[in-house]
């Protein structure tokens, strides 16, 4: 119990960190639906956007970098999986929204906590209380509800769109949970991280998908874009890395549900998208079991 109260006492800059973060992202998918409208793939419009993050945090963190190195560089393969794993969310997120609906692709992406529990278990000691169950089968029953299709046996993902926003919950989940691992580096070190691994991972899939853009025919207004969310990206990794840190894994993964409910009300002014009422009750209970894992972060701390 002493350890839960501490947590809730002294997590509010945190706290607030990833609220910002969320729903800032809840809006970040209509400049990357603009850029692809102006000829950029989906895996090109991420490695420039994240590359002038990378440029930036170079830039302004370079004196932060070589902090606590020697204690650190015994478990820089932490360092390396968590850009892995970020560059496959980033990646799989933009795609997703790209070609998909906003609000569906989200919601399967906000399965997280779902996976989140077993890699929580595996790296982080937390265990699986009773109400824990209930995630798991709020979870995946939201999700059957969501992927129905008629005409089908099995409930799997049947677009590009939608295995993109399940494989990039996934990876997100395990990548949070990295991060919370992850406490020898600093947060600089693990911002870092994760711009160099998306920048690699999207490089390679623009190469091997021959969609690199045109840079000739690139005007003010798409540069400005890419520039302004480069260093959006750029902040927003600091600020989210600061939260995944001092917050517990089960317990961020719910705060950062703010950003699903963001992109609703974005969806339905900039794309004209609206939820059918079966992706309204398979989304419901998603975020229903979502809000159930902060009480498994509860039983893992008192127990």
């Amino acid at each position: 119990m002493a350890g839960f109260m501490l947590t809730k006492q002294n997590n509010t800059l945190p706290i607030l960190a990833l609220l910002f973060g969320a729903a800032c992202w809840g809006i970040a998918w209509y400049p990357y639906r603009l850029l692809n409208q102006s000829g950029f793939s989906g895996e090109a419009a991420t490695s420039l956007t994240y590359l002038i993050a990378l440029i930036a945090g170079i830039i302004f963190l370079r004196k932060h970098l070589t902090l606590q190195r020697d204690k650190a560089s015994s478990r820089d393969h932490w360092l390396f999986w968590i850009g892995i794993t970020a560059g496959w969310t980033s990646i799989a997120y933009t795609l997703g929204v790209i070609h998909g609906e906003i609000v569906r692709v989200l919601l399967l992406f906000y399965l997280a906590p779902f996976w989140t529990i077993f890699f929580a278990r595996l790296f982080l000691n937390e265990r699986l209380g009773f109400s824990g169950y209930w995630v798991i089968l709020l979870s995946l029953t939201g999700a059957i509800t969501i992927l129905w299709q008629s005409g089908h046996d099995f409930p799997f993902p049947v677009q590009f769109s939608e295995w993109m926003g399940l494989s990039g919950g996934i990876m997100f989940a395990l990548n949070n949970v990295l991060i919370r691992k992850d406490q020898h580096h600093t947060i600089e070190q693990k911002s870092l991280a994760i711009w160099f691994g998306v920048v690699i991972l999207s490089l390679i899939l623009t190469g091997m998908t021959g969609t690199l853009p045109n840079f000739s025919q690139i005007t003010d207004e798409v540069g400005l874009i890419l520039l302004g969310l480069g260093i959006t990206i750029f902040l927003l990794s600091i600020l989210l890395q600061y939260g995944l840190t001092h917050v517990p894994a089960n317990q961020a993964i719910v705060i950062l549900l703010l950003e699903l409910f963001i992109a609703t009300i974005a969806a339905y002014y900039l794309a004209d998208e609206q939820l059918t009422i079966k992706e309204w009750l398979g989304g419901l209970m998603i975020i229903l079991a979502s809000l159930l894992s902060t009480k498994i972060h509860y039983e893992a701390s008192r127990a």
